[in-house]
């Protein structure tokens, strides 16, 4: 693949951390024209975003064997880690990235364990959610919300309405064990058996960084093989021993940005489980949310196509 800048492509770096779907004919999917035109507004908006081989370095490395579901063997294909730089003091100092990294160890991670939130935890959410509502993202965000009489113009009316969203406990195997914030952002078990979840960049290289995850390769189309300024991974790995076959999630966006994205998707709908497709900047992207009754089961997207191959 030739190389090219780390700012060209799809402007955004998706690491794919969640279900395989068969692939879909991107000129045939109908376009969001009006969440696309919102979501490159946020795109342009998220100031805190991270740069590719600037803020971060990735080195992809070896193309990942095929795992089954549910099986945990997965054959190495990648002998080092799949960040080989991160500028940790960067994150340290955005508001938002810096809050949201205080949450990561505030669950349990196998599904059935009921969850006991502290109210050193609970301030630490709300903490973050000030943190969000402060950036211009998420600003923009609820204007829209409100345009479209989905959340009410009150601050903190909009702030409750967040929470509920992302932070109220619900069951999902048997007892309060587990949340949208949790499920999309830090990842989970079921019942230790199988990895849920777990769809954020920042998660994936702490976690990398303490050696309970073990990167195994991307995964990808032999016409497609990715290099480290690529926007779009397609990737295997393992976690406390787990193996996820394959999966998806934005890389370098600010937790303001996917915390936006997936709230207009999840309130301008009502269906149990939501599929959008928009462009942002030069990629296509199918974004799903799948609702808990009033707060998020999960939330991904799906790369299409990227540097424009959609037009």
């Amino acid at each position: 693949m030739a190389p090219r800048s780390a700012l060209l492509g799809c402007g955004l770096l998706v690491i794919l951390l969640a279900v395989v779907f068969p692939p879909l004919d991107a000129a045939s999917q109908a376009i969001n024209q009006e969440l696309s035109d919102l979501f490159n507004e946020l795109w342009k908006l998220d100031v805190n975003r991270m740069k590719p081989g600037t803020d971060y370095t990735i080195s992809v490395q070896g193309k990942a064997g095929y795992v089954s579901q549910g099986s945990n063997h997965a054959r190495d294909h990648a002998s080092s880690p799949l960040f080989s730089n991160v500028n940790e003091n960067k994150l340290k100092t955005i508001t938002t990235f810096s809050r949201f990294m205080k949450l990561l160890d505030n669950y349990e991670r196998s599904t059935g364990v009921a969850e006991h939130v502290s109210r050193e935890e609970v301030t630490e959410n709300n903490l973050f959610l000030d943190a969000v509502l402060n950036t211009e993202v998420m600003k923009h965000a609820h204007r829209y919300l409100v345009s479209k009489g989905h959340s009410q113009s009150d601050l903190r009316t909009f702030k409750r309405q967040l929470y509920t969203i992302w932070f109220d406990l619900y069951y999902r195997s048997g007892s309060k064990d587990s949340c949208g914030f949790e499920h999309v952002f830090v990842g989970e078990t079921k019942f230790g058996n199988e990895i849920a979840g777990f769809h954020n960049w920042v998660q994936f290289y702490l976690q990398e960084k303490s050696r309970n995850l073990d990167y195994k390769g991307y995964k990808a189309r032999d016409h497609d093989i990715p290099d480290q300024d690529d926007h779009v991974l397609n990737l295997q790995f393992s976690w406390h021993g787990l193996v996820k076959p394959v999966g998806s999630a934005f890389v370098g966006a600010s937790p303001e940005f996917e915390m936006a994205l997936y709230t207009i998707i999840f309130l301008i709908n009502t269906h149990r489980s939501t599929t959008v497709v928009v462009n942002i900047d030069e990629c296509q992207l199918e974004v799903v949310v799948v609702r808990h009754g009033r707060s998020i089961g999960t939330a991904y997207p799906k790369l299409l196509s990227s540097n424009n191959r959609h037009l």
